[in-house]
């Protein structure tokens, strides 16, 4: 009996050895990619737009933490419904850390998790060697990667930032709220939009987007932000597709891009907060959206600078309700980032 125990035991640790040296192989093996190109300030970029480490940084991540240590993945059988915890330390861009950590749907990954800190923190400027990631998620009925709880261990800003996504009661989309009950995303000022999923791209987010996109489903009510005239619709209609143009009073010009239905006509008047149009998924465009854009004297303007912005905080009552799901979320998650 005692010589049948030892037998498995020094069969067991040659394996563990074995699967240690394949996952450091692999590591190492991928740690530049060819698809990367190093932009003017020495950032290497992503094929999604997102920066990483300099070359420099690189080399202190790998002395700095052993590879075997870099990435920690859990599958949880008591989770259910195909969730997931992906632990990771940065060595280089978000992308490629993610990619290292769970694959091919490390790309995705990365885009929905950058989404949740990008009002807080610059992932271009801001995102050091050994930064750490923590992630709760899955993929859902059509693929798509869905969050259901993040962290991210900042070391340029000294903190961690914790994002739980949950449904304020009444309001149709989940949101993305801190542990304090401020809303993680900030939302414009006289929105075009009252209720939407998320704001999936700024203006500033790729050099030929000039607008901000707002994710939701397709006939979600758009209205104008302002008083204003509708100047012209339906322009460029196999880029644009059904699209509106206001002059709001001021003179500056909003496009609002890729509609389902418009309901309104040229030369309409309208005031703020009436709804001129439906979201939808037309001209070029890949998933149902509200694409937004402002311009003054023919030059685009981000819209966060015209509009302003403002982040909503939780009532008691509200709050109490979101402090449990919380709770549920950071007992899947795991509990605090490991501080390096």
């Amino acid at each position: 009996m005692q010589l049948h125990t030892e037998f498995r035991f020094r069969a067991l640790t040659v394996l563990l050895g074995a699967s240690l040296a394949l996952n450091l192989a692999f590591i190492l093996e991928e740690s530049v990619s060819p698809d990367d190109t190093e932009s003017e300030d020495g950032l290497f970029m992503d094929s999604n737009g997102f920066a990483g480490l300099t070359a420099a940084q690189m080399d202190t991540a790998a002395e700095a933490t052993p590879a075997e240590e870099e990435v920690a993945e859990m599958e949880l059988a008591e989770m259910g419904d195909g969730w997931r915890v992906t632990q990771a330390s940065v060595s280089h861009s978000l992308s490629k850390t993610f990619t290292t950590a769970v694959g091919a749907d490390g790309p995705a990954l990365s885009a929905v998790f950058a989404r949740l800190f990008q009002w807080d923190v610059n992932l271009r400027r801001d995102l050091l060697a050994g930064d750490q990631v923590e992630v709760l998620w899955r993929k859902d009925a059509d693929g798509m990667v869905e969050i259901a709880a993040a962290r991210l261990h900042s070391g340029r800003h000294g903190k961690t930032l914790s994002a739980f996504r949950w449904t304020l009661p009444g309001e149709e989309y989940a949101s993305y709220w801190w542990e304090d009950g401020t809303e993680a995303a900030m939302r414009l000022q006289s929105s075009p939009m009252n209720s939407y999923d998320q704001i999936t791209a700024l203006l500033k987010d790729r050099p030929n987007h000039a607008g901000m996109d707002f994710k939701a489903d397709t006939g979600t009510p758009v209205v104008s932000p302002y008083d204003g005239v509708i100047t012209r619709k339906n322009w460029h209609w196999k880029g644009n597709g059904n699209c509106v143009e206001v002059r709001y009073s001021d003179g500056v010009m909003a496009k609002f891009l890729h509609l389902s239905e418009i309901e309104v006509e040229v030369g309409q008047r309208v005031s703020a907060g009436d709804t001129i149009a439906l979201s939808g998924n037309t001209g070029r465009s890949t998933a149902p959206h509200l694409h937004y854009q402002v311009e003054r004297k023919g030059h685009v303007v981000d819209p966060v600078d015209y509009h302003g912005t403002h982040r909503r905080q939780l009532s008691p009552a509200a709050m109490k309700r979101f402090q449990r799901e919380m709770s549920r979320l950071e007992g899947m998650l795991g509990g605090e980032i490991a501080q390096r």
